[in-house]
């Protein structure tokens, strides 16, 4: 399928069904197919990301959904998280949603004013620092906040997305999308542009994977499929992320790490493996004990193999390790920003 015919399919599903809500305000594309023109293909394992605003509480994300053809990932913001504009342009993760004219549906006009006050902003200097530092905030604020009273999966989240957004802060110098399951090839590619490539492998490694094989995250793979298809059946508790663990999900979910090996990005795929792990034995530990208790030392043995990590003792460490590597990453992050040509002001 075309990104075009996508963007039809998510244009008609907000018509059908998010439309007549009484709270509903607009909606807006987002993501890894912001930016990309209509005749480009869709990959399989990609899915296009789809906004919805209302205008009071945002209800529950009903995550990914098949409609004519595309995967669509709907998530619903509230407007009070977009009505300070000055706001949106500082914050990393919405203000690329701005940056173009990625509108579907706006019968208030407001999505198009903070469009129109967002995209001449974009690019200047000072807005892409302070995006900059809301990233490294992120990575460094989330580290603190580690519980290792959390249970094993909680522990291992907390500390795997935030040492994942330290590939974030240089993207959005590179004015690059903040991608969620391809951010470390997306980081890869802006390093080496900028002639920083000596600084990914420090990235792989702060993940603990920099050195592991192709058939030993095949392994995991494959465990983590058996996971992943004894949660979809009794996934019952509305975690945020329950949309991801579906069978309509299994491309993105599964099928997408798989590609990520075939291609020569092993290494790549290891921060996806042990999200989907993570969130798979979150549900798990809520819906199905048992099944819990007989997947968890495959858990266990792929976040030891991938990362290195035992105990609580090494995933502390190791965050301490994330926390002390944060200014050397500022100042790649600076010498990017400084060299970027689009940034201007």
């Amino acid at each position: 399928m075309r990104i075009g015919e996508a963007r039809a399919a998510a244009a008609h599903w907000v018509a059908a069904y998010a439309r007549p809500a009484p709270d509903y305000l607009g909606a807006y594309f987002s993501g890894s197919t912001v930016g990309r023109p209509d005749d480009a293909e869709l990959p399989v394992s990609s899915d296009v990301d789809v906004v919805v605003v209302t205008a009071g509480a945002a209800p529950e994300k009903p995550g990914k959904l098949p409609h004519r053809g595309a995967l669509l990932e709907i998530t619903y913001e509230p407007w009070s998280l977009l009505a300070d504009p000055a706001a949106v342009l500082g914050a990393y993760h919405l203000a690329g949603g701005f940056r173009r004219d990625t509108v579907v549906d706006d019968p208030t006009g407001r999505l198009r004013a903070l469009h129109a006050y967002v995209a001449p902003r974009f690019a200047r200097r000072d807005h892409v620092r302070r995006r900059c530092l809301d990233a490294r905030h992120r990575v460094e604020s989330r580290l603190a906040a580690l519980d290792p009273a959390q249970p094993f999966a909680a522990r291992v989240l907390a500390w795997l997305f935030p040492t994942g957004v330290t590939t974030h802060v240089p993207l959005v110098a590179a004015l690059r999308n903040p991608t969620v399951r391809l951010r470390y090839p997306a980081v890869r590619d802006v390093l080496s542009a900028y002639g920083q490539e000596a600084r990914y492998p420090e990235l792989l490694a702060l993940l603990g994977c920099a050195e592991v094989s192709a058939p030993l995250v095949r392994h995991h793979l494959a465990e983590l499929t058996r996971t992943f298809d004894a949660t979809v059946p009794v996934a019952r508790t509305p975690f945020f992320f329950a949309g991801d663990l579906t069978e309509r999900a299994r491309p993105v979910a599964v099928d997408g790490s798989r590609e990520l090996i075939d291609r020569g990005d092993h290494r790549e795929a290891v921060f996806w493996i042990l999200a989907t792990f993570a969130r798979c034995h979150t549900v798990l530990a809520a819906d199905a004990p048992a099944l819990h208790t007989a997947r968890l030392p495959a858990f266990r043995d792929a976040v030891a193999d991938l990362t290195g990590l035992t105990d609580t003792a090494g995933l502390l460490a190791r965050r301490d390790e994330v926390l002390r590597f944060v200014p050397r990453l500022w100042a790649v992050t600076e010498e990017i920003l400084a060299a970027n040509p689009e940034v201007v002001g």
